[in-house]
C-alpha cells in the first residue's frame, strides 16, 4: 500500500530575505548529528555517522524566535491545501538539516506517520510504519503535508523522489535548488537525499556526540568539533541547508473533529492486527508487554513489508537496514 498522493508542488523564491535565515541558523547552534532508528543500537563513542547535522525549530513544546517565517508562510501553506484539496492545514514541526560532504545518498525513504492518538511520543516508530503499510489503520491516519526548502545550491545534494509509487521510476529535484521549496506527501512518497559534494575524499565520519556550529573568531566558517577535536570546517554556503515544515491536513473541520473524537488506543492497535492476522491463518499476535521487542518489531515487519522504491541509490544506511 503506497498512498500514492501524486507530484509535489514547486515553489520558488519562497524566503524574500535569506539572511533572516542564516540568523535562525546561527541564533540555534550547535546543531548535532542524524540519529533515531538509523542507527538501531549503535554505540555513541565510534565513529559512524556522516556529515548531516539536524535540530529542531518547532515542536509541541518549542518555537525558537523568527521561526513563523516559515511555520506561518502563506504560499506553503496555500499549496498544501491544493495539493490534498483540502480546508484545514494545522503546522505543528519544523526543523532543519545541515549536510556536508556525503558520497553516498541518504536512505531512500518515507516519514514516520501520524494516528489520532497514536505518534511517536506515545508508540514506537517501527509500529507506526507497520501501522502505515498494512493499510488497517488509515481511518485513523492523519495526512501530513511537507515542504522541504533549500536554502543554497551545492554539488550534488540533489533530491530524487518517487511520485508515482514505489514500483515507477523516480524524479529529481536538482540544479537551481536555492530558495525553493517542494510541498507535497512525504509520509506516503518515497524520497531520497543524493551525494553531497565535494565527494572526493569519501564521507568524513563522526560519533553521535559531534556538534557543527559557526566559528566564534568570526571567521564565517561553521566546524564540526567531535569529542573536542575539530574534524571538519567549511562556509555555511558549502553545507546542504534545508528546513522541513509539517503540517497535519483535514478535508474540514468536521473530518478534524471525528478524528479526534475516536483515538487510537494500543489496545485497539493490539485487537485490529489480530483480526487480520487471524483471517490470514497466522498466530502472530502483538504482545503489548513485548512492544520494543526487536524479534517481536521484526515479526511484524515480515508480515506488513514496507515497499521498496526502484532505482534508489546506494545508501550510506544500507549497513543499518
Amino acid at each position: 500500500m503506497s498512498h500514492v498522493a501524486g507530484p509535489p508542488v514547486l515553489l520558488r523564491d519562497v524566503i524574500p530575505d535569506i539572511a533572516k535565515v542564516v540568523e535562525i541558523l546561527e541564533a540555534n547552534a550547535p546543531y548535532t548529528p542524524l540519529g533515531g532508528w538509523f542507527w538501531p543500537g549503535e554505540d555513541g563513542e565510534v565513529a559512524t555517522r556522516s556529515l548531516w547535522f539536524q535540530n529542531d525549530w518547532v515542536h509541541e513544546n518549542l518555537r525558537v524566535p523568527g521561526s513563523e517565517i516559515f511555520l506561518e508562510h502563506e504560499a506553503v501553506t496555500a499549496a498544501a491545501r491544493r495539493f490534498y484539496d483540502a480546508e484545514v492545514v494545522v503546522p505543528h514541526t519544523l526543523y532543519v538539516n545541515l549536510m556536508g560532504p556525503i558520497a553516498k545518498c541518504g536512505p531512500a525513504h518515507t516519514d514516520n506517520p501520524f494516528f489520532q492518538g497514536r505518534s511517536r511520543v506515545n508508540t514506537p516508530m517501527q509500529l507506526l510504519r507497520t501501522m502505515f503499510w498494512s493499510g488497517l489503520f488509515d481511518h485513523w491516519a492523519i495526512r501530513q503535508a511537507t515542504s522541504i526548502w533549500w536554502m543554497n545550491d551545492v554539488e550534488g545534494g540533489g533530491l530524487r523522489y518517487w511520485p508515482n509509487g514505489p514500483e515507477k521510476s523516480p524524479e529529481r529535484h536538482i540544479g537551481e535548488m536555492a530558495n525553493t521549496a517542494l510541498v507535497g506527501d512525504n509520509h506516503g512518497m518515497f524520497h531520497q537525499v543524493e551525494p553531497v559534494g565535494p565527494v572526493e575524499a569519501g564521507t568524513p565520519l563522526v560519533t553521535g556526540r559531534a556538534e557543527l556550529a559557526p566559528e566564534a573568531n568570526g571567521s564565517g566558517d561553521w566546524v564540526v568539533t567531535d569529542r573536542g577535536e575539530v574534524c571538519y570546517r567549511a562556509p555555511l554556503a558549502h553545507f546542504r541547508v534545508s528546513v522541513l515544515w509539517k503540517a497535519h491536513v483535514y478535508d474540514n473541520e468536521e473530518e478534524r473533529r471525528t478524528l479526534e473524537a475516536s483515538p487510537l488506543s494500543l489496545e485497539d492497535v493490539a485487537r485490529i492486527f489480530a483480526e487480520d492476522l487471524s483471517e490470514r491463518g497466522s498466530d502472530l499476535r502483538l504482545d503489548l508487554d513485548r512492544i520494543d521487542d526487536p524479534a517481536q518489531v521484526a515479526a511484524f515487519a515480515e508480515a506488513y513489508p514496507e515497499a521498496r522504491p526502484v532505482e534508489a541509490g546506494p545508501s550510506l544506511f544500507d549497513a543499518y537496514s
